[in-house]
């Protein structure tokens, strides 16, 4: 009965945290876009400016770069660790748990250090509401992928 109740959370958790990865991913790439087309332009006439970072971003503040990088990141790696997931939730026995649980962990440590970056920029302020968006998937999805976790092993 236990282990039943366990697939069932199991496989909630798989769908919530799939499509807030996206949604992550979807916002993350978003900002990586502008940042790429709105950034530096530096010709060999210019000068590189004062406080020049090559994680720049034109909308939020100085964290938003390494959030923005992170949280891609974790995003891909949570991706794959629901795929694992789903491939242990097909068979749900101990020859496939010991991947999905060791992804699904990984993800889980690179959305905590993403969630340290959206802390820092939250601190920061002067952000636009798809980053607050974003820094609010990623601190839930800390939260979410831990109990996904527990859920596997």
């Amino acid at each position: 009965m236990a282990n039943g109740q366990m697939k069932s959370a199991a496989s909630l958790l798989m769908v919530l945290n799939f499509c807030m990865y996206t949604i992550l991913l979807g916002i993350g790439g978003w900002a990586m876009n502008r940042a790429i087309d709105h950034g530096f332009i530096i010709g060999p006439e210019f000068h590189l400016p004062a406080h020049f970072s090559p994680i720049y971003f034109p909308m939020g503040n100085a964290a938003t770069g390494f959030f923005v990088t992170f949280a891609l990141i974790a995003g891909v790696v949570g991706i794959a660790s629901i795929l694992a997931g789903f491939d242990h939730y097909r068979s749900w026995d101990a020859t496939s748990r010991p991947a999905a649980v060791s992804s699904a962990l990984i993800a889980w440590a690179l959305t905590v250090l993403a969630m340290g970056f959206a802390w820092k920029e939250i601190e920061l302020e002067g952000r636009n509401t798809r980053l607050r968006t974003m820094e609010a998937f990623t601190i839930i999805l800390s939260a979410t992928q831990l109990v996904y976790v527990a859920a596997l092993y």
